[in-house]
């Protein structure tokens, strides 16, 4: 089928038609989006509002399956960790329970990098729907793609790391011994992330890799008396450092407040980092922990979809006026 304009146009004529009926389906398209940016807008500050730091928070239990190696409770209140008890039963250091200073909350980086996406992208469709938005276009294309890659982070930040692949970001993000009363055992690392809106505490009890080994240890490792706890991490050195975002961005440094790397504690073990510098060190045992989902977090992970779907339609339907493609 073939379509003929009445009266017939010159070619001229006929291009200066095709550019005006793109001029108006562009500026319709363009206002269509500004009212769909008013309705992610809205849902953004949903969003917002559910990382909002109001009392008395998630209080979430932490206790490991069919046993209690590890058991107690955390309180989370918007992107921190204010209160917190877990009884430790673990195998290769003494029991003990980890009670969390009341003057140093533990701020949760997944969470923390959410609350900045988020606010990034308000403070972009402000601009986007102030009472004289840009009509531009290509400026608004560019804005939309820059909000769909924060929310698209987002949600992978609170889907968490695949469980199949090791997450290495213990590393260097295991809270420092000053988020803990008494401080933490220079022995144990206590890192905190996310898995599908729930938070999960891994725990790993650390020996630097010169440290002197206990004659007995040694023995009974040759005799077979004493065999080592296997897991996927270990007889395998790692640079350990504590993490400097935990305290909201304050670096921590605790050179004196443990024992040097070659000399033992009361466990047996020296200390990972005493200065604050990453040092070698190997997992004796590891333990991961996680709680059930987290109401709040389930409804933030679900809206930044539902938003991300909206504004992936928008972006398509511009792309098509525009005569451009986008990356999903």
């Amino acid at each position: 089928m073939s379509f003929t304009v009445w009266p017939p146009l010159s070619p001229e004529e006929l291009a200066i038609r095709k550019a005006e009926s793109l001029r108006r389906e562009l500026e319709w398209i363009v206002g269509e989006i500004h009212e769909t940016l008013k309705d992610i807008r809205h849902g953004l500050q949903d969003c917002y509002a559910l990382l909002a730091p109001i009392d008395p928070g998630s209080t979430l239990v932490m206790s490991t399956q069919r046993n209690e190696r590890v058991k107690g409770t955390i309180t989370r209140v918007g992107t921190r960790i204010v209160k917190g008890a877990i009884n430790l039963q673990l195998k290769t250091i003494p029991s003990q329970t980890l009670i969390l200073s009341q003057s140093h909350p533990i701020h949760i980086s997944p969470l923390e990098t959410v609350h900045t996406h988020l606010t990034e992208c308000l403070d972009l469709l402000s601009l986007t729907t102030d009472p004289s938005p840009s009509h531009s276009p290509t400026q608004l294309a560019a804005q939309l793609r820059i909000i769909a890659a924060s929310l698209a982070e987002s949600s992978h930040l609170l889907k968490g790391p695949p469980l199949d692949q090791n997450d290495p970001s213990w590393q260097t993000d295991s809270c420092p011994p000053a988020h803990f009363t008494p401080p933490l055992a220079p022995n144990v690392s206590v890192h905190i992330g996310l898995q599908e809106s729930s938070l999960v505490l891994w725990l790993r009890a650390l020996e630097p890799v010169d440290a002197p080994q206990n004659f007995g240890t040694k023995l009974g490792l040759a005799l077979g008396t004493v065999r080592r706890l296997e897991h996927d991490e270990m007889d395998r050195p790692f640079r350990f450092s504590y993490s400097t975002v935990t305290d909201g961005g304050a670096k921590h440094k605790h050179g004196g407040a443990h024992p040097r790397s070659g000399e033992t504690n009361v466990s047996g073990l020296g200390t990972p980092s005493s200065n604050g510098e990453a040092n070698e060190v190997y997992v004796r045992e590891k333990v991961r922990v996680e709680s059930l989902p987290d109401p709040n977090l389930m409804s933030l992970s679900s809206k930044l979809i539902a938003l991300g779907h909206t504004l992936a339609g928008a972006r398509r339907n511009l792309a098509a006026v525009m005569g451009e493609e986008i990356d999903e």
